[in-house]
């Protein structure tokens, strides 16, 4: 994995993300380890991010490289017109690789082309996030002692939710039953069923939350994303659609965990954060470990 970009959880094979997961298990025990003073890391966020970008700077400086770059485009020179190719052979000059978030779906895959190193996405309009499917992974094997043979529930925006396309495609490689509860207009897209049917794996698809939840192992729930929507009148229709209470799970099973990738609006109740299924927290921070593991292993020093 040394000096290769990861712009599609698939560009990993199943064997490099488990290894990828056992390493940020060793960062989690010890994860201050200055392995990386002599890297530096840029991190591009041509849109706004807070736990993405913070978690990524705070990995890299946990284990001792610097990190430059910016957190929206109206503070790099894209504000004056320069292309998005001028900006990646640029940066990649100041840098050893490059961690990008850009509202354009292909972004990432262009500047992995057009740059001389490394480059991870951090988030392609809709498309993918393959560090947040990563650390989700994590926080499903941390929580249910293996990844293969769940019962994941998928909530609220699927056809936006480059978290759930990412996420689900890993998944198909440890035999995962899918529970896909959204709206009508916001299905999961039809590449993302089409590549859960060709491993042989069984979807349900559902409109009401509670249908799911005695079924699930876990619940990955989604906000339903606003800046997706060029239509407002559509956003109106389905923005409260589901919202998780916590007198819900009073029939889910004992093992469950529910997950977000957050941020959260109202789709979870403030209520549900005092049960123990309640996990969304702890995913977050699972972010550092495993970005410490993927920082690591692309600059070799892993």
């Amino acid at each position: 994995m040394k000096k290769r970009s990861l712009v599609s959880i698939s560009d990993f094979t199943k064997d490099e993300q488990i290894r990828i997961l056992d390493i940020a298990e060793e960062f989690e025990l010890n994860p201050i380890q200055r392995i990386l003073e002599d890297f530096v890391v840029a991190t591009l966020f041509f849109e706004p991010s807070t736990r993405t970008r913070l978690s990524f700077e705070s990995a890299a400086s946990r284990l001792g490289a610097k990190v430059i770059g910016f957190s929206s485009s109206a503070s790099s020179s894209v504000s004056k017109g320069e292309s998005l190719k001028d900006t990646i052979l640029t940066v990649s000059n100041y840098s050893d690789i490059i961690v990008m978030r850009h509202p354009k779906e292909g972004s990432a895959r262009y500047a992995s082309e057009v740059s001389p190193g490394p480059v991870i996405n951090a988030g392609d309009g809709s498309n993918q996030h393959p560090t947040q499917t990563l650390l989700d992974m994590y926080s499903i094997r941390k929580t249910q002692g293996k990844l293969d043979n769940l019962n994941i529930a998928f909530v609220g925006d699927l056809k936006y939710g480059r978290t759930v396309h990412s996420l689900s495609i890993a998944l198909s490689q440890f035999n995962t039953t899918y529970h896909l509860v959204s709206p009508p207009e916001l299905k999961l897209p039809s590449y993302v069923k089409r590549h859960i049917k060709e491993k042989n794996l069984t979807y349900h698809q559902y409109t009401d939350l509670q249908e799911v939840i005695p079924q699930a192992d876990i619940i990955y729930m989604t906000r339903i994303q606003r800046e997706r929507f060029s239509d407002p009148i559509e956003y109106e229709k389905v923005k409260n659609s589901y919202n998780l209470e916590n007198n819900m799970l009073a029939k889910a099973r004992e093992n469950l965990r529910i997950l977000h990738p957050l941020p959260r609006v109202n789709e979870i109740s403030e209520d549900v954060d005092s049960n123990e299924k309640a996990y969304y927290f702890q995913q977050a921070l699972n972010g550092v470990y495993v970005r410490q593991a993927l920082l690591a292993t692309i600059l070799g020093v892993k």
